[in-house]
């Protein structure tokens, strides 16, 4: 039996600790101490400082029972994204969502609270269970930065599974590689009101560029977003710069660069059409781009062994497990990456990234059922 009660109060602790991305120390020292408390041991590496976070990614190991059975990693991130600090969660019975000025934080503190009362659950039945490589990571919400700062070399594991997406029960095998963009548009200041005819709006040249873009949806597989926009000085002063954020995602590689192509293409068709004539002086909107490939695509075969042992679990426990893709990146991604094979199961978490943020603790119990079968299936194979 999963105690729904514990898992419920661990989750309620874990959100009412602040961890914003870049700011998980008191979450950590907190699952230090849960985790030592459970027999495991306990690291944290020296990732914080490169990625401008106070802490670092905790990797723990517990010891099995079935010294025999492969090493299985379990992960989940510490982080947060805003607004993040001094969530209230409201308890509606089962239902726990935030008060409304806040995010909840079930992304991915539901994850972590499943991790828990899996092994809790697992010991309190008398599962036998191989060894347990469990990762906290820092700074997921920053582009999986955490994780892809960790030396995975010290790993064990070849195989195991993320905590951090929505739907309860449903393992996730694909997902989309990531390009963060940045584009630095340069015009000329001029005075708005007495010389504007001398002046070459950034503004205007980065409103044109992102009017021909080609952003949301772009098909099953490939999104486009523009995030931030920076620049200008005054309303009195034409922009001489602006700095724009966007980001492209897709689970195929050749659609990802064309689309990475055509938002460079948009910036600087529409610089080429800004010039203005000062004296015997030309001078034309400049775009300076940098592209950076946050993470590939995870991609795990169904016969992979960690699909097969999740399969497998659903089927004991009468409740099939569906397979999906998602369209965001995952800790997963860059395990993979490493060769890692690790899929990602839902826990639960709704409306994500929003002050409407809610879970069902329903939902968590219904994962952590399918983990301490898979545990169990795990070691029973070994």
């Amino acid at each position: 039996m999963i105690n729904e009660t514990r898992i419920k109060e661990h989750f309620l602790d874990l959100v009412q600790i602040d961890s914003e991305a870049g700011n998980e120390a008191a979450i950590a020292e907190v699952l230090k101490r849960q985790l030592a408390e459970l027999g495991a041991s306990v690291a944290q590496d020296q990732a914080g400082p490169s990625i401008n976070s106070n802490s670092g990614n905790i990797i723990a190991t517990l010891p099995g029972t079935m010294p025999g059975a492969a090493p299985l990693l379990l992960c989940a991130h510490m982080d947060t994204v805003v607004p993040g600090n001094g969530i209230t969660p409201v308890i509606e019975g089962p239902i726990i969502h935030s008060d409304g000025t806040t995010i909840l934080g079930s992304d991915d503190k539901s994850g972590i609270a499943i991790i828990f009362e899996a092994i809790r659950a697992a010991r309190e039945q008398r599962v036998p269970i191989g060894d347990l490589e469990i990762v906290f990571t820092i700074c997921e919400e920053k582009g999986l930065q955490g994780a892809r700062a960790m030396d995975t070399a010290a790993l064990r594991s070849k195989f195991g599974l993320v905590f951090d997406s929505d739907e309860p029960g449903v393992l996730f095998t694909k997902a989309p590689a990531a390009n963060h963009l940045e584009w630095r548009i340069t015009g000329r200041a001029a005075h708005a009101g007495v010389a504007p005819e001398r002046g070459l709006s950034a503004i205007k040249v980065a409103s044109e560029a992102i009017a021909q873009m080609r952003l949301g949806r772009i098909d099953f597989e490939t999104t486009a977003n523009i995030g931030i926009i920076r620049g200008g000085a005054a309303t009195n002063i034409i922009p001489a710069e602006v700095v724009v954020h966007g980001e492209c995602r897709s689970r195929d590689a050749g659609k990802l660069a064309a689309q990475t192509q055509h938002m460079l293409q948009c910036f600087q068709d529409a610089a080429a059409r800004h010039a203005v004539a000062l004296d015997d002086l030309t001078v034309t909107a400049t775009i300076d781009p940098t592209i950076i490939e946050a993470y590939g695509a995870m991609n795990v075969a169904d016969d992979a062994p960690i699909v097969q042992l999740v399969l497998a679990a659903g089927r004991e426990l009468g409740s099939p497990v569906p397979i999906k893709a998602m369209g965001g990146g995952c800790d997963a991604n860059i395990f993979n990456g490493r060769g890692i094979s690790v899929a990602n199961l839902g826990t639960g978490m709704r409306d994500i990234h929003t002050t409407k943020e809610w879970l069902d603790v329903r939902d968590m119990v219904k994962t952590t059922r399918i983990v301490v079968e898979m545990l169990r299936l795990h070691a029973a194979g070994a």
